[in-house]
């Protein structure tokens, strides 16, 4: 063989595996950009962003992760869940039911899983639309998020327990993509 055909074999190898590994790192950067990626915090391990709820009947929401902040919202619902978005040293940046954000500190939330009903629904006893209902909901209820399974949400409230729709609920889906 030549010299100039061993050459031209090696280029031709050389762009042949070029282009595959262009094609690799392009297919790994759209896998990367579909796919949610999940963030550990720093300060807790815990992911985020994730749903706690407030431990106390009255908390303070305020502007910035320092008591020195100016209070923004009074927030007076036990249970309320809250979505973590952000975290520092002592402090979480939430998001209430109704898209606002907030600093709080960590000790006012709970990692006790909640979700508010949005809006009246029929509890039902079995994960099926067609099941008999065992209580009427209405918006605003409070309740105990024991699992979620295809649409379908497990929760109790005192001594109720059933399911609900998930698509009933706020406080079940951590979507990442805005944050």
């Amino acid at each position: 063989m030549s010299k100039k055909a061993v050459m031209t074999a090696l280029f031709i190898r050389l762009v042949f595996c070029l282009t595959l590994i262009g094609g690799l790192i392009a297919a790994g950067s759209e896998a990367r950009q579909t796919a949610d990626v999940v963030k550990i915090s720093r300060f807790s391990g815990k992911p985020l962003p994730r749903f706690e709820s407030l431990r106390y009947s009255a908390v303070h929401g305020r502007q910035g992760p320092n008591l020195d902040h100016k209070i923004l919202w009074r927030y007076e619902r036990e249970g309320l869940p809250m979505l973590v978005v952000r975290e520092t040293h002592g402090w979480r940046r939430v998001r209430d039911p109704d898209g606002d954000e907030v600093w709080m500190q960590a000790r006012m939330l709970s990692e006790t899983r909640t979700a508010l009903v949005t809006g009246e629904v029929e509890l039902k006893r079995a994960p099926d639309p067609e099941a008999r209902s065992k209580a009427h909901l209405k918006q605003g209820v409070i309740a105990e998020l024991i699992a979620c399974d295809n649409g379908w949400c497990e929760i109790e409230i005192g001594r109720k327990s059933g399911y609900l729709p998930e698509t009933a609920l706020w406080g079940t889906e951590v979507a990442t993509g805005k944050l």
